[in-house]
């Protein structure tokens, strides 16, 4: 039986195909464990993902790890906009 089966998941971040799949391995590395939901569409239809909205890729952790997983996130958001001159 899958360990993870009864796991209640979180969605933690979405965007297009590439990004979610950056922030899938950031938080792997961090030792959460993240899963790609809706990854099918974002490959099949890129043009139609829209990030955080209409066909966007999932980024989904569990429950436990969903305070820690936004935490990682935001400090990766921050890091990119000072990288970028970006400011909100």
């Amino acid at each position: 039986m899958n360990e993870h089966a009864n796991q209640h998941l979180a969605e933690a971040y979405s965007s297009d195909i590439i990004e979610a799949g950056l922030v899938q391995s950031l938080l792997q590395s961090e030792g959460i464990q993240a899963f790609l939901k809706d990854e099918i569409m974002g490959t099949l239809m890129p043009w139609w993902t829209a990030p955080g909205g209409a066909g966007s890729v999932r980024v989904m952790v569990p429950e436990a790890d969903f305070a820690r997983a936004r935490q990682v996130i935001a400090e990766f958001e921050h890091s990119r906009q000072q990288n970028t001159g970006l400011q909100e």
